[in-house]
């Protein structure tokens, strides 16, 4: 009788990677509802808005990213994981570490890998409402497991505004590659949000790259869990750049 274990290995590798993702998120969860520390609320997945960290607070985040290329072949897909551990070294500066990973669900196989870390600091301009718009410089360090692929530098300029319980939030973002000859792209994230309650906010948000012409535009929810978050959201291509979905979980816990 033929035992095919290379699949049964993979089968193992996915039991257990949902078991541990399981675990990991109920604790997270329980920790945010008997935490009493302030965390950095997200109320969008892929745009940040004018906050960091409060001075000397730590915190934990982790994101679960889906991609999926073609919803006709939505067994074909790309699934990231990444923590975050971030502190906030002033009330207007703070620092973060990521750990990245990728598993890749194709139509007879899947493959798993980590991918890198990125290094990430921020820092806010003035007090809320000195300028027109609030503003935030975002600067991040991305190192691929494969050290053959060059490094890649990324800035973000953030402009937010919050008028009574609405949020506007813009980023331009410039990517590129450090090396002599590196590639550039200039992409943006850009989100409107309402808090309907003090725990719960929802709105729209959109992603996209300038040169390549790719845009997407979906939902996204916020909920707080007596001050840790849960924020989710989806983003779906509007032409034939992008994905044809991504969405994206994002939980937080300080300590």
């Amino acid at each position: 009788m033929y035992v095919d274990n290379e699949n049964q290995n993979h089968k193992w590798e996915d039991d257990e990677l949902r078991k541990y993702l399981l675990i990991f998120f109920g604790l997270l969860l329980t920790l945010g509802i008997t935490s009493n520390s302030y965390a950095d609320r997200r109320s969008y997945v892929w745009t940040y808005e004018y906050m960091t960290m409060p001075k000397g607070v730590w915190e934990f985040e982790t994101y679960v990213t889906t991609e999926v290329p073609n919803l006709h072949k939505s067994n074909i897909n790309v699934i990231k994981p990444q923590l975050e551990l971030e502190y906030g070294i002033t009330e207007r500066w703070d620092i973060a570490m990521y750990q990245m990973w990728k598993f890749k669900n194709k139509a007879k196989e899947n493959d798993s890998e980590y991918e890198g870390f990125k290094l990430r600091t921020r820092y806010r301009i003035g007090e809320k409402g000195k300028f027109i718009v609030d503003p935030l410089l975002y600067f991040e360090y991305i190192r691929d497991d494969d050290f053959s692929k060059p490094s890649v530098g990324e800035t973000k300029l953030v402009l937010a505004k919050d008028i009574g319980d609405f949020n506007i939030s813009y980023n331009q973002v410039i990517k590129r590659n450090l090396e002599k000859e590196g590639k550039t792209d200039h992409e943006y994230a850009a989100g409107v949000s309402y808090a309907f309650t003090p725990r719960f906010r929802a709105g729209i948000e959109s992603k996209g790259n300038y040169p390549k012409e790719k845009y997407a535009v979906g939902p996204t929810v916020s909920y707080t869990f007596n001050r840790a978050f849960v924020t989710l959201g989806a983003a779906f291509g509007l032409n034939e750049g992008p994905d044809d979905l991504q969405t994206r979980m994002i939980v937080g816990v300080p300590f």
